[in-house]
């Protein structure tokens, strides 16, 4: 299973519920969450064949932004 970060300014449980539809669609998805008690608003992404450019596509779609964190 692979794993990819990302920076977002997801904040709150609202923002969670408008990128969970987004989300859930993606079929390379398995499991996704976001730590908004982290200054830095993690996104933490798991499935098989994940695709960074699928998941910033659905992250913007939603209408927030994101970065690639390292590591």
């Amino acid at each position: 299973m692979k794993t990819l970060k990302f920076k977002t300014n997801i904040k709150c449980g609202g923002c969670i519920a408008a990128v969970t539809p987004h989300l859930n669609e993606a079929k390379t998805i398995s499991n996704w969450s976001v730590d908004i008690t982290n200054p830095s608003k993690i996104l933490t992404v798991q499935g098989e064949d994940l695709s960074e450019a699928e998941v910033i596509e659905k992250i913007t779609k939603a209408g927030y932004t994101l970065e690639k964190t390292a590591g």
